[in-house]
């Protein structure tokens, strides 16, 4: 199966978001830890990626449920899976073991769903989430100079869960949600080097950045189209958004990265911004609109939903684009 070939003939619909599903089985410490970690020494409520290994019907089950509502790529539960981010809960030791169980209850959706309908392939991207420590911003307001990581420990972290995702069965690797542009970098890096010392063919790589506010900047400072122009060494099979913004807010800037990137572009907004309550409330008749009209406008290739959006989400979106042509990928001059 060759994504590039579905995506010239039509726009492509990403799943919504996983950690909207998991709480609507109202998940307590219990239902984390599962009978395997039971006599676990810390806290690990709220490790959606440990729900892979404990709680693995809960996590395939939702792949399902997107996979039904019409989605062609869905997004392993790897968010947060890797060595830095796992050090939280003491389980650094498991990051492989998270990462190949992630992909595998993908796949293994996945490859259900083609086969009962094979003229619509479904693809497993590989979540690569942005760690929770940053190599532009120093976490010390009194030493701008500090770094809580480097580097060297970001790429090599992401290199360990690359591995247990390409050996689960991934079809391409997702960036997301970057708000430190270094930091993807590093997963770039990391990607290149894994595929290039077990001689393995690269899988094509989507990169989705965030704007975190109406300054239309990332978090470490940079504008859209300096984010772009930072990530497009990696020669991306995409570039979008996702996340922070509602589809009305972001709309501006997917407008922006249609007209500048040389690669597919991706948008998956949250459902509207949060109440009070931190819970979204936008309807997904409205979020199938704002996309639509993205789509009618000819700036998109894969759509879906981020913080807040379900499975009906999705339904909507992939009912409102499935007769709309996706964006033609501009003719790019070079220059000798």
């Amino acid at each position: 199966m060759d994504i590039r070939k579905e995506l010239e003939k039509r726009i492509l619909v990403i799943d919504g978001a996983m950690g909207t599903m998991i709480q609507r089985h109202r998940p307590t410490e219990a239902t984390y830890r599962g009978e395997r970690f039971k006599d676990w020494p810390c806290d690990v409520k709220n490790n959606s990626d440990l729900l892979n290994l404990t709680q693995p019907d809960i996590i395939e089950g939702i792949h399902r449920q997107y996979l039904e509502a019409g989605a062609d790529i869905i997004e392993t539960n790897t968010f947060a899976a890797t060595t830095i981010a796992q050090e939280d809960f003491k389980l650094e030791d498991y990051v492989h073991e998270l990462n190949v169980q992630g992909a595998r209850l993908a796949r293994r959706a996945a490859d259900d769903y083609t086969a009962k309908n094979p003229s619509k392939p479904r693809f497993v991207a590989g979540a690569i989430g942005p760690l929770n420590r940053t190599l532009s911003l120093s976490p010390d307001v009194n030493n701008p100079g500090y770094r809580a990581v480097t580097f060297d420990q970001v790429a090599q972290a992401y290199k360990e869960q690359i591995k247990g995702l390409v050996e689960g069965g991934v079809d391409l690797l997702l960036i997301e949600t970057i708000f430190d542009t270094l930091n993807a970098k590093a997963a770039i890096y990391a990607a290149r080097n894994f595929f290039r010392e077990n001689n393995l063919p690269q899988l094509p790589i989507m990169i989705s950045g965030t704007i975190t506010d109406a300054s239309g900047r990332t978090l470490s400072g940079q504008t859209l189209e300096a984010f772009y122009i930072s990530v497009m060494h990696a020669n991306p099979l995409s570039v979008g958004l996702n996340c922070a913004l509602g589809a009305s807010e972001m709309r501006p800037h997917i407008e922006e990265l249609s007209q500048i990137a040389a690669c597919y572009v991706s948008a998956y907004p949250n459902a509207g911004l949060p109440n009070a309550m931190g819970e979204y409330d936008e309807a997904p008749e409205q979020t199938g609109h704002y996309l639509e009209d993205w789509a009618k406008e000819g700036w998109v290739n894969i759509v879906g939903g981020c913080c807040g959006t379900t499975p009906d989400h999705i339904r909507h979106i992939a009912e409102h684009v499935k007769t709309i042509a996706p964006r033609k990928l501009p003719v790019v001059e070079t220059v000798l």
